[in-house]
């Protein structure tokens, strides 16, 4: 099965590549306009099929293609993608407005291709556990240090897998939305973002700070006198009669499978080879509140 992968950034090289060249079965096709990269890549996996153009790939016959490239770029690459009859594994977000992101989902709808958004959290084993324990209350705080950023950038890009996150863990119909925010005095970008989900008997809470002391993500979920944490993707806290259980990751746990990306990929694979059609409405649900919140921020 022919599949390309276009743009070759950190993303695609440290999580996708190691993936996809694991998988059997697949003939991949490289696309990126930066020669040195294609060439180093091409050669580093042994894969012969490299292109310096999308065109490049598309004539190749390619079945799919993930799509790593810039945000800003995304429309244009994956429109062409889906008009040429490809199925299009996609990284977050769709496109930087909602208006753009819509048009791509109902462009895949009319053309009856895959067009599949790369939340890979909701597939990651903590998050995965988390989601069978009592939800009543939710706190995901994803913190960075000194990047402060324009407000639709700071969502679109980054505050977006947390929005996703939230509506993944859930446990019901999403009715109550808030926003809190903070910007930075002098040039105006956006610090800190305060996202609350609410809906009947649970409360989720989301947070971001882009002006923090450190680079870290937490979840907790309690409720029905149990806790439940998620550190970093990786260890989790049990809490359990006010014991604390520790449980570390495994020393040989690769990185994309605990952050989800290894299954995410797979489940879209899985898909190709069923002929079963992926559909992005429920993606696009997380576009709508990351819109609205940009809009709070104004």
């Amino acid at each position: 099965m022919k599949i390309a992968v276009i743009g070759l950034g950190d993303i695609a090289e440290k999580a996708y590549l190691p993936v996809l060249t694991a998988q059997p079965g697949l003939d991949l096709h490289l696309m990126t306009r930066d020669a040195k990269k294609l060439d180093r890549i091409g050669d580093q996996y042994r894969l012969p099929h490299r292109h310096a153009t999308l065109a490049g790939a598309v004539d190749a016959g390619v079945r799919a293609a993930f799509v790593h490239a810039a945000t800003a770029a995304h429309v244009e690459i994956v429109e062409t993608l889906l008009r040429a009859g490809v199925d299009v594994y996609v990284d977050k977000p769709l496109a930087y407005t909602l208006d753009d992101s819509r048009r791509l989902v109902e462009l895949a709808e009319a053309e009856g291709r895959s067009l599949c958004v790369g939340f890979n959290r909701r597939h990651a084993p903590g998050y995965v556990e988390a989601a069978r324990r009592d939800r009543s209350l939710i706190l995901l705080q994803k913190n960075r240090h000194d990047l402060a950023e324009d407000p639709r950038t700071f969502v679109f890009d980054d505050f977006v897998h947390v929005v996703d996150t939230l509506r993944f863990l859930a446990p019901g119909e999403v009715t109550g939305t808030r926003v809190r925010h903070r910007r930075r005095a002098g040039d105006g970008l956006l610090e800190h973002v305060v996202l609350e989900l609410s809906g009947e008997g649970f409360t989720a809470l989301g947070i971001m700070n882009r002006a923090s002391g450190s680079t870290e993500e937490v979840l907790e979920v309690s409720g029905g006198n149990g806790k439940f944490e998620v550190h970093n993707l990786g260890d989790t806290v049990d809490h359990r009669d006010g014991v604390p259980a520790l449980a570390r990751r495994g020393d040989w746990t690769p990185v994309a499978r605990q952050r989800g990306i290894e299954q995410v990929v797979l489940r879209f694979l899985d898909a190709l080879r069923a002929d079963e059609r992926l559909d992005a409405r429920d993606a696009l649900r997380t576009h709508e509140i990351c819109e609205l919140i940009v809009r709070e921020i104004g």
